[in-house]
């Protein structure tokens, strides 16, 4: 048994401390059931097989057995040979975007969610959950998530919850569409996501509730500055309002200026609370499409506010799923997956969307605002059963979110739903099947790793749309620059064609005296047909199937290294239909003889460890020493109690208290629960 602060030194590594840490930790006299083990890193996922589903649980939408006939090729077909014409100077070309980071893909998770798909709590942390935050921010940088949607409009921070939880959902309390349910919480909440950013470079999203401006609840603004501090990045201040009149959550003659005067009556009252002391990070409007972002601007929404406000947002969904999910809800029929497929499968879909939000892009831009997509995905009210868990949408993803880029949006957050969505980046098993059942990861998951590894971490990647092959809708491409220079190139195969006969071949060509390097490396985003659920790979490793991922990634990385032509001048990149190619150019200043490996970035491999075994009836957990260290925790209705790293004893372990700045307190970390990182916050 650990008996000294020196064992405790593990938690302020956490927080960049010392830590001294044993390898493996046994955590006797703790709550719940321990995860079946899930392999390492480059093998098989050791898990219930998702082929032998109870018929409840396949039922859910999210684990949907909907696989929809791919599109016919295209008539006329797209030229299969094509050449892009490459400057290597950014100095040289226009229509570049503004500078942007690898983190443009994050996500926007619902808040009534959070504690399936984040953590139980402050003390106990979903493992999944932060390999994957872990493996989009090795690529990107910091990762922005949202915590909110329509759920925070009904929210209230409260001390304590009688059960012990720390949200809860009155399921009887619905009032839209959606069915949203009132949610209380407390700020075990708001702790957890600080837990997270210890662990993985994250940075949060709330929502301020505006469903009731006359009796404002603040709380979550007042906790979240307090708890996370640099780790906010802003609050979200009235969700999609362009739809309170539909959603019966105001009288039918609201309108733009009545938003613009109860979100002025907001900013007074933040003014008027010394406890939320950061008053520039609110986002907003926000809408959804019934009111462009330009009818809340000719309020003079921007001027007066512009001390406020953090960043201008919109939401949007190309399409909407609402008459299935929701029957009644709509007078409109249900919309039939197999006829809308071929919707997403064009750089239409992209251009479709980013065409209505130039202009207010350029408002933005001009009024010194990032401008942030707050809130998308394929289809509204959950997506498409075979449409938004295909390999089609992860083009679509990839493809959206590069015009995005080019759009001038700051960045885009794809939504996260629960079981009752099929366009979730990745699901959790229900919590009753957690310990046969790992994680499903949504093929709209590798789009963020895509976009993530093709605008890379500097901050300083522009984007350029290359109207490849003619314009071709079938085969977009992009070049990204970096510090003005020419670093990657983007191409897009949206054929779905078993023969082989779509593969296109494009030739990059570089201008008259550029130095044209003698080889190429590229990693493909693969998949046998745009209509596939779970065979996709990203340089060739893959997350696994339904319910057999943990995070991590399995089997080693490959990449193809191709031969440049220095008579022609170019570079010829092979694309198989479909697929994704992302092309890595060799640094102008590296000799044209170094080895291709060497100008690939440093993806260094941070994961959580979920192997877990039960031994003789007890509770046993295998950590890594640089992830966890040795202490005791538990939530905040039994906190005094201490389990222990003793077999038979519960009150052998060694308490601190310890509060850091700004709020935010330091933990310890002690086990592993169910596939849970376990933590013990230090009061």
């Amino acid at each position: 048994m650990i008996s000294s602060l020196t064992a405790l030194a593990g938690v302020v590594a956490l927080l960049g401390c010392i830590a001294q840490v044993p390898a493996v930790v046994t955590v006797y006299n703790t709550a719940g059931v321990v995860q079946q083990p899930l392999g390492t890193a480059t093998g098989s996922a050791a898990v219930a097989s998702s082929s032998a589903l109870p018929a409840w649980l396949a039922a859910m939408p999210a684990f949907n057995d909907e696989v929809l006939q791919p599109p016919p090729v295209p008539s006329p077909a797209p030229p299969t040979q094509f050449t892009l014409g490459l400057q290597t100077s950014a100095a040289a070309v226009s229509g570049l975007s503004i500078p942007l980071n690898g983190s443009f893909l994050g996500f926007s998770i619902e808040m009534s969610v959070v504690t399936q798909v984040i953590g139980i709590n402050s003390t106990y942390l979903s493992v999944p959950f932060l390999n994957l935050m872990a493996l989009v921010a090795q690529r990107g940088g910091t990762v922005p998530i949202r915590v909110g949607g329509n759920t925070q409009e009904y929210a209230t921070l409260v001390p304590s919850i009688p059960d012990g939880k720390a949200i809860e959902k009155d399921k009887d309390d619905t009032s839209n569409p959606t069915a949203t349910p009132t949610l209380i919480f407390t700020d075990e909440i708001i702790y957890m996501l600080n837990n997270v950013s210890a662990l993985v470079d994250v940075k949060w999203y709330l929502g301020i509730p505006f469903n009731d401006t006359t009796n404002l609840r603040l709380g979550i603004a007042e906790v979240g500055e307090a708890i996370l501090g640099d780790n906010l990045l802003g609050f979200q201040l009235g969700n999609e309002p362009d739809l309170y009149v539909a959603h019966d959550h105001r009288p039918a003659d609201w309108n733009q200026t009545n938003y613009f005067e109860e979100f002025g009556a907001v900013i007074q009252a933040i003014a008027n609370d010394p406890s939320i002391p950061v008053r520039n990070n609110l986002i907003a409007p926000s809408v959804s499409g019934e009111w462009t972002p330009e009818s809340v601007f000719d309020t003079g929404f921007i001027t007066a506010y512009t001390g406020s406000l953090g960043a201008l947002a919109v939401e949007h969904y190309p399409d909407n799923n609402c008459a299935a999910a929701f029957p009644g809800s709509t007078s409109a029929a249900p919309v039939v997956p197999q006829d809308v497929f071929p919707n997403y499968l064009s750089h239409t879909a992209a251009t479709s969307i980013t065409s209505a939000y130039l202009d207010t892009s350029s408002i933005a831009l001009a009024s010194g605002k990032p401008f942030v997509m707050f809130e998308t995905n394929t289809a509204s009210c959950g997506g498409f059963p075979g449409v938004s868990d295909s390999f089609g949408a992860a083009l679509w993803g990839v493809d959206y979110g590069m015009t995005m880029a080019v759009s001038n949006f700051s960045r885009a957050l794809v939504h996260v739903g629960g079981v009752s969505d099929t366009y979730n980046p990745f699901t959790p098993p229900p919590t009753n099947v957690s310990t046969t059942y790992a994680w499903s990861i949504g093929p709209i998951f590798y789009s963020t790793l895509v976009v993530a590894e093709a605008l890379g971490p500097s901050g300083s990647a522009q984007v350029l749309d290359l109207a490849a092959n003619s314009a071709n809708i079938y085969t977009p491409a992009y070049a990204v620059y970096e510090a003005g220079t020419l670093v990657r190139v983007l191409l897009v195969n949206f054929v779905s064609d078993a023969s082989g006969e779509s593969e296109y071949t494009a030739s990059l060509g570089f201008e008259e005296g550029a130095a044209v390097p003698e080889e190429v490396v590229v990693k493909y985003l693969l998949a046998p047909s745009v209509a596939e659920k779970e065979n996709i790979t990203w340089a060739g490793q893959t997350l696994g199937t339904r319910f057999q991922a943990d995070g991590r990634f399995q089997n080693n990385e490959t990449t193809t290294t191709l031969p440049c032509n220095q008579t022609s001048l170019t570079c010829s990149i092979p694309v198989p239909a479909p697929a994704i190619a992302l092309v890595f150019l060799p640094p102008s200043s590296s000799s044209s003889s170094s080895p291709s490996s060497s100008f690939l970035p440093a993806l260094s491999t941070k994961t959580f460890s979920t192997t877990a075994v039960t031994k003789s009836g007890e509770n046993t957990a295998s950590v890594a020493p640089s992830v966890l260290a040795t202490s005791n925790g538990e939530t905040d209705g039994s906190r005094e109690k201490l389990a222990s790293t003793s077999k038979g004893s519960s009150s052998g372990g060694v308490s601190v208290r310890w509060r850091g700045g700004g709020g935010v307190r330091c933990v310890v970390v002690v086990g592993l629960v169910g596939g849970l990182l376990t933590w013990g916050r230090m009061l």
